[in-house]
């Protein structure tokens, strides 16, 4: 999946008309990355999940190279650090996710990965409600683990859930990046590059497994939707909602995205929950929620989806999601 996840707030105006088509590009935005992710899944066996990783990511840069053209020669070095340590944050935030996809559910692997930013946004805020929705947030994992556990099948693979755990956490520090490259790189130019630097580190794990789609266009034609899904289509609509809805509605709504997963896992890959672990699924979502309708700092209000994990806000650090 994308095992990617950003819009620039800062730099939109909110508009108080047309929220209802508003609320309905975040949903579409949240769907496209999911189906986009499942999208991915399906080519595991043939490029594994390093390959798949790298071809998205690469797709994702040519696209955005081509459209933002960064004048990146003219950039200082405290520039080019900030950048490849976002594109480092990228390349560890996805492959880690496409890692825990190929051998736990869809909706399992995000629900976990929500830990890493709302973890973040605890230890920022250093407020002791924040740490008690981060507390509901791994209890409803723990539930998570132990309905699998109980259930008829074989449990989830260990490997797995610490993939999950590791996306969460470069999740974490992509967030900080981002806002990093967001303060020191003027529009998305440095998103673009960041992509590149991304994809380049996950040359020696995936360069065999993305190479089987140079020959074969049915795999590459899946890799460059699943890029376009899981990137630009996502960005895009986001743009389109930040114009529309205030942050905290759009916080909320994004912190479905665990609930949309589990949903698009078991439409598109056959992975349904059980009670239990739709119940934890609900847990984590809840816990997402409430963080971000407690959060009252005021650049809360300014931030956006970066912070919620995807693409930086080039004028202002992303919106952690609370």
């Amino acid at each position: 999946m994308t095992d990617a996840r950003g819009v620039p707030a800062a730099a939109v105006t909110t508009s108080p008309t047309g929220r209802g088509p508003a609320v309905l590009m975040v949903l579409g935005s949240c769907v496209s990355l999911q189906v986009g992710a499942a999208g991915a899944a399906q080519l595991f066996p043939s490029m594994g999940s390093a390959g798949v990783t790298l071809l998205r990511l690469l797709v994702a840069a040519v696209l955005l190279l081509v459209v933002t053209r960064p004048h990146a020669h003219r950039w200082t070095r405290q520039q080019w650090t900030a950048v490849v340590v976002f594109g480092l944050s990228l390349a560890g935030m996805n492959g880690f996710f496409y890692a825990a996809i190929a051998r736990i559910p869809l909706g399992t692997a995000v629900t976990i990965e929500f830990l890493g930013p709302l973890v973040l946004a605890a230890v920022l805020s250093r407020r002791v409600r924040d740490l008690g929705w981060v507390l509901l947030a791994a209890a409803g994992v723990l539930l998570l683990g132990l309905a699998a556990e109980g259930g008829a099948g074989p449990g989830l693979d260990r490997v797995g859930v610490l993939c999950a755990l590791l996306a969460g956490a470069f999740w974490a520090g992509y967030v900080l990046a981002s806002a990093r490259v967001g303060a020191v790189v003027p529009g998305q130019g440095g998103l673009a590059v960041a992509l590149g630097v991304g994809a380049l580190a996950l040359v020696p794990l995936g360069a065999a497994g993305a190479v089987t789609a140079v020959d074969r266009p049915t795999l590459l034609l899946i890799g460059v939707a699943t890029a376009l899904l899981a990137s630009v289509v996502p960005y895009t609509l986001e743009l389109s909602a930040l114009r529309r809805l205030p942050p905290s509605v759009f916080g909320v709504l994004l912190s479905l995205e665990p609930a949309i997963a589990a949903t698009a896992g078991w439409v598109l890959l056959g992975q349904p929950l059980g009670a239990g672990e739709a119940v934890a699924v609900g847990v984590v979502v809840a816990a997402s929620i409430g963080s971000t309708l407690c959060a009252q700092r005021p650049a809360d209000d300014r931030r956006s989806r970066s912070a919620a994990g995807r693409e930086p806000a080039p004028e202002e650090e992303p919106a952690l999601p609370s």
